[in-house]
């Protein structure tokens, strides 16, 4: 069935099979949502540690202080080398691999719920239900997504020890909360770059699938589609992002408090501080490699998202139908 964007059920992103299309209509909502928490696991946790280098990168670029530091982004990856050698692009990456996860389990599991959900509306306009059920993903998985990311960048700017000992350090100075410094800037970012990215990739799918007349992409194309979504998300996002950084990374005792950075007025005064002390430029730091990693990132995670959730699916379905099968003998006999 042709994916299209007037009406785009989840339905129609499932090989052309009988059998499993019309066990597929049986499927729930709550179902649809567990097959895509278990392809969004397992592609975020190959994604994050392919592409954790240039997240490291990109991370100590946009640390303040960063400028007089290193002079560009290659600059940044030499001295990275020369100081700690390969496993200076990796420093906290065990943070970072069971959060990414969890996180992106429950993200995708919240889109594809959302999806399911909104489709079932005829009053919703179908060309919103990307973007809607994008913004649902992020909302959820941000609770998951900032204590990850907090510890992993501390860690990416220079903090000692391992990621427990960070987690430990930073409960000890600020408690709890103290892993949600940055939250709101994070949902700042996030919001806008998880609903371009999200949107950008379904439209441009559907787009292909459209003008292919096929049921799913080829690996090519969920690539290619993967890439640009991404490349539209980071231009255009950079700058939260940096803003996010900065309140991340920050020292204890900065005058930026914890308090300050859980709220709108941490993220105003970050951005006044960075435009006194770097101006519009401060707002670039790191969008070469974000870019780039946002591009990589998307490619490959959304084509394992894609080859996940189609072979999972097609394995449940083989399931429903084999234990019907079982049923109808059984019933039979």
């Amino acid at each position: 069935m042709e994916l299209k964007l007037q009406n785009p059920s989840p339905n129609s992103e499932i090989p052309q099979k009988p059998t499993s299309n019309s066990a597929l209509k049986d499927l729930s909502i709550f179902e649809r949502a567990s097959i895509g928490a278990g392809a969004g696991g397992s592609a975020g946790a190959f994604t994050y540690v392919c592409l954790y280098p240039l997240e490291t990168v990109k991370t100590k670029l946009q640390t303040k202080g960063a400028s007089q530091i290193y002079a560009n982004t290659l600059d940044a990856i030499v001295k990275t080398f020369q100081s700690k050698g390969i496993l200076g692009f990796y420093s906290g990456v065990s943070a970072a691999l069971v959060g990414s996860t969890f996180s992106s389990a429950v993200y995708f599991a919240t889109c594809e719920f959302g999806k399911s959900f909104l489709s079932k509306f005829d009053s919703f306009p179908p060309v919103l239900i990307p973007p809607t059920a994008g913004l649902m993903g992020n909302v959820v998985s941000s609770a998951i997504m900032v204590p990850k990311e907090l510890i992993t960048q501390r860690m990416q700017a220079g903090a000692k020890g391992r990621s427990w000992e960070v987690v430990v350090r930073i409960l000890e100075k600020d408690g709890i909360l103290g892993l949600y410094a940055g939250y709101s800037a994070t949902l700042l970012r996030n919001l806008p770059s998880g609903v371009l990215s999200y949107a950008s990739f379904e439209w441009l799918k559907a787009a292909v699938l459209r003008k292919s007349e096929k049921g799913k992409m080829t690996p090519l194309e969920s690539v290619c589609c993967g890439a640009l979504a991404g490349v539209i998300s980071a231009t255009l996002t950079t700058p939260l992002d940096v803003v996010k950084t900065r309140l991340m990374t920050q020292v204890h005792g900065e005058a930026v408090t914890k308090v300050a950075a859980a709220t709108l007025g941490g993220v105003s005064a970050t951005v006044k501080q960075i435009m006194m002390d770097e101006g519009w430029i401060g707002f670039t730091r790191g969008m070469g490699p974000r870019i780039v990693h946002s591009a990589c990132f998307s490619a490959i995670g959304y084509f394992a998202f894609e080859t996940a959730r189609l072979a999972i699916m097609e394995q449940y379905l083989k399931h429903k139908d084999q234990q019907a099968k079982e049923m109808m003998a059984a019933a039979s006999s």
